[in-house]
């Protein structure tokens, strides 16, 4: 079990508050009216996707960190649908294969200890033809990426434990999964206070558990700005 981060937990909701009352919170709510079947989420934080849930059987929410379960619990009572927590990790998901329709992944995938191992094992709990949706901030480009890699350090510790330079994009497709779509964006405001002057690439879209083994497909469509 995660020892967890008692001080980004605790600070977590004041400092995205900016960002989930527009841009973010307006995303979130518009990629999980995709949302369908059993739903699993992972790294579900302090909540934040609980009220946008609508036309789904039920949510599980794994969150390894006890101290973002304990702002977590409290807001189950804004959901609309069924809501379940566990304690699991991304990692090692106690589920049987193939036991989801749609599993979510919002700013999630740059924490993770071990990516590879998280995205196998989001694989493996989704059913054939399930679906991932995904809102993550990547690794930029040119300069911008170099940075990344500079302050990775520095910003993995202030910040939970989160890698700013991964091409999670990336690493979907090489697990295997089909990409359906995404857009890649700036955020029109800060990402939170303490990122107020670091611009960071987000993608979001959704991508396929393939229902046979052939090679994924190119995603459709590029980096075009997402509308704020």
């Amino acid at each position: 079990m995660s020892e967890g981060h008692p001080v980004f937990a605790a600070l977590y909701d004041w400092l995205g508050g900016a960002m989930e009352r527009g841009w973010m919170g307006e995303r979130r709510a518009r990629l999980l009216t995709e949302a369908r079947g059993a739903v699993l989420e992972i790294g579900g934080g302090t909540g934040a996707n609980l009220p946008h849930y609508r036309d789904v059987e039920r949510v599980t929410v794994s969150e390894p960190d006890p101290f973002m379960r304990r702002r977590l619990r409290p807001k189950l009572g804004a959901a609309r649908v069924p809501i379940v927590v566990s304690e699991a990790g991304a990692e090692a998901l106690p589920f049987p294969d193939g036991s989801f329709d749609t599993v979510v992944s919002t700013l999630v995938l740059c924490t993770v200890p071990d990516q590879r191992a998280a995205l196998d094992e989001i694989r493996r709990v989704l059913r054939p033809g399930g679906r991932l949706l995904f809102i993550e901030h990547v690794r930029a480009e040119g300069s911008v990426a170099r940075w990344q890699d500079r302050i990775e350090p520095l910003w993995s510790c202030l910040l939970g434990g989160c890698h700013p330079n991964r091409d999670t994009l990336a690493a979907i497709g090489a697990a295997g999964f089909e990409i359906d779509w995404f857009d890649g964006f700036y955020p029109p405001v800060p990402l939170s206070r303490l990122t107020a002057h670091i611009p960071l690439r987000h993608v979001i879209g959704t991508a396929r558990a393939p229902a046979s083994q052939r090679r994924a497909r190119r995603p459709r469509g590029g980096y075009a700005p997402a509308p704020p």
